[in-house]
């Protein structure tokens, strides 16, 4: 599959382009482009990719490519999509696929009339741990409760000490204050002119909450509704109260400068409970890990299972080219990301009171 990379940022640097320089036998990168020359040339040339363009309409209208990667900024990622499956092209694009139930709309319309594969990269939902804890669920028996939670330090903390990323300087402010304003316009339309820290929330459901929340509702099925939130420090850390028909889930999320990551999923049920604990994505093959606990007569066992030391963004890459040669629908679908910006809505309106 002849592949068109669109952003040449962090992400793409330290996974993507790395992961698919080891799927030969699945993908060539044949084009990228990027806002920045610098990256650009640097990362065309660490990775030697033969196409070059700055910008995605130019990359897609060059033709020669089968799909694209969008890795871009949150603000662009709907117009490339649309771009792309005009064009009669496939598309990965990362979380969030977008930042309004508008482009939400134009997308799923303009994927439908080409008959393209749009999939969203919820890299965590094919990690074999989760897709373990869910074949698990059943034997829990009834569920009492549930805990989601994402507190994690700065990404480039953790980058910074194992990856080497070119981080441009060639960026003009115009361009800069274009993308502010770009995502400012999105979020009132999304949710309406509320205050700027609790657009600030609404921002990090949608990036780290949206891995999250995503991944809890294909363990648990859709939240029945938000019984309460709150945000604070800014936006930048969120709790809240989800229903479900006879048991609460608990989330929060929060970005510190602390330099670990700890994101876990956690079930308990009457006599038994399990843990998917992810690591950070940025260092490769960290495992995923299921933590067991339970009780048997008078002892309690705890066990730890790591399933694959496969990365879940190589499952997922995989799970793209398969979706696309085989013609079926992927679960990471925009349908299933309109899921998640409703529930993000209906967090932020909790938010507002």
């Amino acid at each position: 599959m002849k592949l068109g990379v669109i952003g040449l940022g962090e992400v793409a640097q330290v996974v993507h382009l790395p992961l698919l320089s080891a799927l030969t036998e699945l993908f060539e990168v044949h084009s990228a482009c990027d806002v920045s020359p610098e990256l650009v040339r640097t990362v065309g040339d660490r990775f030697a990719i033969p196409n070059r363009y700055a910008s995605s309409s130019d990359l897609i209208n060059a033709g020669g490519i089968d799909a694209v990667a969008v890795l871009s900024s949150d603000e662009y990622h709907a117009e490339a999509v649309i771009q792309a499956v005009k064009q009669g092209l496939h598309v990965l694009v990362e979380k969030p696929m977008c930042l309004s139930p508008r482009e939400a709309e134009a997308i799923i319309d303009a994927r439908d009339r080409s008959g393209c594969t749009v999939m969203v990269g919820y890299m965590r939902r094919f990690a074999p741990a989760f897709l373990e804890a869910k074949e698990m669920l059943a034997s829990l028996g009834r569920v009492n409760f549930a805990r989601v939670h994402d507190v994690i330090g700065r990404n480039q903390l953790i980058i910074d000490q194992t990856s080497y990323v070119v981080r441009p300087q060639d960026l003009p402010q115009s361009a800069i204050e274009e993308r502010w304003a770009k995502g400012r316009a999105l979020v009132l339309d999304a949710i309406g002119d509320v205050d700027p820290a609790v657009a600030g929330a609404y921002r990090l459901l949608c990036g780290l909450g949206s891995h999250d929340l995503s991944a809890m509702r294909e363990l648990l099925g859709p939240a029945r509704g938000v019984h309460a939130a709150r945000q604070w420090r800014d936006g930048n850390f969120i709790a809240a109260m989800l229903e479900y028909d006879d048991f609460v889930v608990s989330y929060e999320t929060g970005v510190d400068e602390q330099l670990r990551f700890d994101a876990h999923l956690e079930v308990f049920g009457e006599h038994a409970s399990f843990r998917v604990q992810y690591d950070t994505p940025y260092v490769r093959h960290l495992p995923t890990t299921l933590e067991v606990e339970q009780t048997s007569g008078d002892a309690i066992t705890r066990t730890v299972r790591r399933p694959h030391l496969k990365d879940p963004y190589t499952h997922e890459w995989e799970y793209f080219h398969h979706c696309v040669s085989a013609g079926e629908k992927p679960k990471t679908s925009p349908e299933d990301f309109v899921t998640d910006l409703q529930l993000f809505a209906e967090l932020v309106r909790h938010l507002d009171k």
